[in-house]
């Protein structure tokens, strides 16, 4: 293992910095180079390749967002545009590559390595934590911590005004997100992807809250939830109950952005470090994790298509502790 490159794809999330920074250092350290490519797969394509080295990463373990940059490439998905990469990456002598990303950036990688071969490891950079094979992956942390103070707030001013708010927060697929702040942060009701939403439950789980003069309520909402989000949630239950007036807020992009809390820069650090050295080992198509705080490879098929459920038990806590 001479050369490698590392990559950041898809959504951005808080440590991915960190992550690069380890990569970049842990293969310095064993004599290896490195190429940053910017812009994620896009950048393989075009062949945006720079040369990295312990200077290139000074001073960004603490800084949101990827000095890489990142993108999501239509082009990649396509028989030609992986071709054009694997032949970049030929053109550079790269023999292993690290991508940093979330469930998109492994299905890349996955196809990736079954057409070419080039040993591959994938590194959890998702703020989303909806990865197979890993108990926390890169920026939910940090992102859970954002969405919390941004609730506490509202919170504020809920109790102040006696009114009801329903908080949207990141999560597609998956409701890890809503599943913390929602317990953390007190709500009534916790909506997610995973379980369907009965709204009269809602409504009553409400009703009982107005009825033992509950001055404020909040709910929170992952923007992926059945029922179609915050402002469908709202509306269909206005219509059954006309009083209601409550506040809608989406926490939106604020989620993805900020300093890397310690949690995540450790989190961070250790599979970067652990992606480099699973290449000198000889390992490819896989992606690694942090289990039971040891680190953990899976296939990247696996880490793809295994889904990682949501801790039910955290849901019905979360409601005896709302009452």
């Amino acid at each position: 293992m001479k050369n490698i490159a590392v990559l950041t794809s898809g959504g951005d999330a808080p440590g991915m910095n960190a992550c690069i920074r380890a990569v970049v250092r842990t293969a310095v350290y064993h004599g290896i180079n490195v190429f940053g490519v910017e812009r994620g797969y896009q950048g393989l394509i075009e062949g945006l390749f720079e040369p990295m080295d312990s200077h290139s990463v000074s001073n960004i373990i603490q800084r949101g967002g990827t000095i890489l940059k990142t993108a999501r490439c239509k082009e990649f998905e396509a028989p030609k545009g992986r071709r054009l990469a694997f032949e970049n990456l030929q053109m550079k002598k790269i023999d292993g590559v690290v991508a940093i990303g979330g469930n998109g950036t492994y299905a890349g990688a996955a196809k990736f390595y079954e057409e070419f071969g080039l040993p591959i490891v994938g590194a959890p950079g998702t703020i989303d934590n909806d990865l197979y094979g890993t108990d926390y992956t890169i920026g939910y942390d940090t992102a859970i911590n954002t969405a919390l103070d941004a609730i506490d707030k509202i919170r504020d001013t809920a109790d102040s005004f006696d009114r009801t708010f329903f908080v949207e927060v990141m999560g597609r697929d998956a409701g890890f997100i809503a599943l913390d702040v929602g317990l953390a942060g007190g709500a009534e009701a916790i909506l997610v992807p995973e379980l369907h939403t009965e709204l009269d439950a809602l409504i009553a789980t409400l009703q009982k809250g107005w009825g033992r003069k509950k001055g404020s309520q909040l709910v929170i909402v992952a923007e992926g939830d059945d029922a179609g989000g915050v402002f469908e949630v709202v509306n269909k239950i206005k219509e059954k109950v006309q009083a209601l007036d409550p506040r809608m807020v989406v926490l939106g992009h604020i989620q993805r952005g900020g300093s890397p809390t310690a949690r995540d820069r450790v989190l961070a650090s250790r599979v970067g470090a652990g992606a480099v050295q699973a290449l000198t080992e000889g390992k490819a198509n896989v992606a690694i994790g942090i289990v039971n705080d040891k680190i953990n490879l899976v296939s990247l098929n696996d880490a793809v298509n295994m889904k990682k459920p949501v801790n039910e038990g955290l849901l019905k806590l979360a409601a005896i502790l709302s009452t």
